[in-house]
């Protein structure tokens, strides 16, 4: 009999959630701040070097991180971040800023003021101005410069003393940022820095000095917002920096959010086809997912970047991936010929484990990227965190939660076809015939998966030593994240050629060091030179390339020392990555199966890399990304595939042959076989409407995840999993046999 009550409530349930749903998206997908890639703008690395040569204190860095923070103010940026970072450095980042030169200009330039007479003698400074004193006002219709002064008596002495002087001793120059040694007012090709220099003719019993100059309205205005945000307390050298812009990150934005929603949907069709009524509730639970994803991302308060899109958009198949586990194990059940009701708890307790590994191990990549990545990939791994703990909710607790609802209510007693069985496929008399999951037939049982591993074996490795081969000839196509240097992104509404785009670099007296052509119809040219460029060349860079293509390039630069820091970083992230994986492994497991789990996301890793520097495509900071995700991905689909072996030797309770052995690995990867085929299918989807339809800032990204993907299977079936067999027929023969029963009594008691 049906129990509706539990159908009604069901759907009152859904309706409340998806009506909660309706009712705040819109507000929540208004309050999600964009990064700058997205929105456009621009970060920059200082670092911090005092004037006069002593040691950088904390007290340092907190002043002049506040003299930075009134000069945003300045600038009108919303929500703008600055953070110290070290010892010796600060990072700035202004997303949206319409003009980039100018905000680039306020934020470093020092704004030492000083007022000096003919021999460059300092007679006032930027400390004797009042604080907020100087504004922007006219004199004879000319824009000009008030200055309150904090002692009028002071400025009379020094007017006094001045216009008392023959001309042209008789002036007082205003420098903003004199330099000593370099600049004198006898020298007029040093005049860059000085803002004004008037003849004092009359003495002035006044507080106010105006500063004339050749000012426009806006030129005048922003000198008074740089004397009233005050002078910088150091110096600030610039070590990394990048900047998109407006037009880059509004497309970008698009074309990223057009192909998730083409990978997403492509997902929902799938599992609605493939697991029926099962999928359908999949779909409510991904829509959750997503909400709740974008939901706590606002509560943190946290920057949504064009990578942290594709993680959103990649979570979603983590998500698939825990329904599958669930539904694959429920629909084992069933062809056991258990009820739908002894099925759906049977397989909710047999996946969860599997689930929890899976989760847990793909959230240590994820941390480790967080801590070890800069910006843009900080907001990716931020975002996998999020991704992997709401997956983890909904798809768990979600699913047993809609999907308990309509089997407790007896809905599906008599029709398992709904849970995506059919009766043909269900044995009958199963538990007469003792056939249990270790014995239960699969549609891949002709499959032989350890029997040739040698082969397996011998085919990676000849890959392996081609790979080290093309990397010693090739070596990497590394991007300026590692090596160094300017990279410079244009983009144009017609195509562009190599020759049209060298010929504009070599006008402004720029080297390429290589120029490629990307986009549709060559419409997007990205140009990388050996050294870095200032700030003064990056400003004429844009409004040259503004006025001629009518769109401002992106332009990202790093100094030597972050190059090595960045590359540095990531091999330790990778490093650390592993050994953590190892050890949790080998506590939830056993060193046998951690070993083995780690040398093929090794070899996965590796494979994206030899096929990077095949296809000569650029390495940057967002492959690293790549990479640690794919490790992620790939200690997940081989965790499942353990996961199922342990439970297997657990039936078997015990071994005495290697041939058990092998069996016990060729039925569990047969067993697990449709869950990696269906998890990897759901992942590739996102990936590959993201490499088609995505923007081109993360194309090599989803490159290098579609290829760790595909490897990643091939790693977890034909690799790790023959490993596991040949280090365990070694213990078998040491020891003579495996109570594997007692052993994992032991892996339970010791988890407990």
């Amino acid at each position: 009999m049906v129990k509706r009550s539990r159908i009604v409530a069901f759907f009152l349930i859904i309706l409340l959630i998806f009506s909660a749903m309706g009712a705040t998206s819109k507000g929540i997908l208004g309050n999600i701040k964009l990064g700058l890639d997205l929105q456009g703008g621009f970060e920059v690395l200082y670092k911090v070097k005092p004037l006069k040569g002593e040691k950088v204190t904390q007290e340092m860095l907190n002043s002049t991180a506040r003299a930075l923070d009134k000069r945003v103010n300045v600038l009108g940026v919303s929500e703008p971040s600055i953070q110290i970072e070290g010892d010796d450095r600060i990072r700035v980042q202004l997303a949206g800023v319409k003009d980039q030169n100018n905000a680039r200009e306020i934020l470093s330039t020092q704004a030492q003021l000083s007022f000096r007479d003919y021999n460059d003698k300092e007679m006032m400074t930027g400390a004797d101005l009042k604080e907020g004193g100087a504004k922007q006002t006219f004199q004879e219709n000319k824009p000009v410069v008030e200055v309150t002064l904090k002692d009028a008596d002071q400025f009379t002495e020094i007017s006094k003393q001045i216009s008392s002087l023959e001309y042209p001793n008789n002036v007082l120059a205003i420098w903003l940022d004199f330099k000593e040694g370099e600049d004198s007012y006898k020298d007029s090709d040093t005049h860059d820095n000085m803002i004004s220099a008037p003849t004092v003719r009359d003495v002035f019993a006044t507080n106010k000095v105006i500063i004339e100059g050749n000012f426009t309205v806006d030129e005048a205005k922003e000198l008074a917002d740089l004397l009233n945000a005050g002078a910088l307390p150091v110096n600030l050298q610039e070590e990394y920096s990048t900047s998109v812009g407006a037009q880059f990150g509004a497309e970008a934005l698009d074309k990223t959010i057009f192909a998730g929603i083409i990978g997403i949907g492509l997902i929902y069709l799938f599992m609605l086809l493939y697991y029926r009524f099962p999928g359908f509730i999949a779909v409510i639970t991904l829509s959750i997912y997503i909400f709740l994803t974008l939901l706590v991302f606002d509560w943190m308060n946290a920057v949504l970047t064009l990578p942290g899109i594709a993680a959103l958009i990649l979570g979603v198949g983590m998500a698939v991936d825990a329904n599958i586990i669930t539904y694959e194990r429920i629909r084992d059940e069933l062809k056991l010929g258990r009820t739908p009701k002894e099925a759906f708890a049977e397989g909710n307790k047999n996946s969860l484990s599997t689930i929890f590994d899976a989760n847990l191990t793909t959230l240590l990549a994820a941390a480790v990227l967080f801590y070890y990545g800069t910006s843009s990939v900080k907001g990716f791994a931020t975002t996998l965190i999020i991704s992997i703990l709401m997956s983890f909710i909904t798809a768990v607790f979600g699913t047993r939660l809609f999907l308990g609802l309509w089997v407790k209510s007896g809905a599906f007693d008599k029709r398992p076809g709904w849970l995506g069985v059919s009766k043909k496929r269900i044995i009958p008399n199963a538990s007469k015939k003792k056939i249990d999951l270790l014995v239960m037939p699969t549609r891949y049982d002709k499959l032989d998966f350890v029997k040739r591993r040698k082969l397996f074996y011998t085919l990676s490795a000849l890959v392996t030593v081609i790979g080290i081969v093309f990397l010693f000839v090739f070596k990497m196509n590394l991007g300026i994240d590692f090596t160094s240097g300017t990279r410079i992104e244009l983009s144009s509404d017609k195509a562009l050629t190599t020759e049209q785009i060298e010929g504009e670099m070599t006008a402004l007296g720029i080297e390429p060091k290589d120029i490629r052509l990307a986009g549709e119809n060559n419409q997007t040219g990205i140009v990388r030179t050996v050294g870095v460029l200032n700030k003064d060349e990056i400003a004429e860079l844009k409004d040259h390339f503004k006025e001629d293509l009518g769109a401002e390039p992106n332009v990202s630069t790093v100094s030597p020392t972050i190059g090595k820091e960045l590359a540095k970083n990531a091999l330790i992230a990778t490093l650390i990555a592993s050994i953590g994986i190892i050890l949790y492994v080998t506590i939830r497991f056993e060193w046998r199966m951690a070993l083995p789990a780690v040398l093929a996301l090794l070899h996965d890793a590796f494979f994206v890399i030899t096929i990077f520097s095949v296809l000569r495509l650029e390495v940057d900071i967002t492959f690293i990304a790549a990479i640690l995700t794919i490790v992620g991905y790939s200690i997940n689909d081989t965790i499942v595939t353990f996961d199922r072996i342990r439970e297997n030797l657990k039936r078997a309770k015990r071994i005495n042959t290697a041939e058990e052995l092998e069996e016990i690995a060729n039925i569990s990867i047969r067993q697990t076989l449709t869950r990696s085929i269906n998890t990897v299918l759901t992942v590739l989807v996102t990936v590959v409407a993201l490499m088609i339809f995505g923007s081109e800032a993360i194309r090599n990204f989803s490159i290098a995840l579609f290829i760790g993907m595909v490897v990643g299977v091939y790693s977890s079936l034909l690799i790790a999993s023959q490993l596991w067999v040949d280090l365990k027929i070694k213990e078998l023969k040491k020891k003579g046999s495996l109570n594997t029963e007692k052993k994992e009594k032991e892996n339970l008691e010791g988890q407990v």
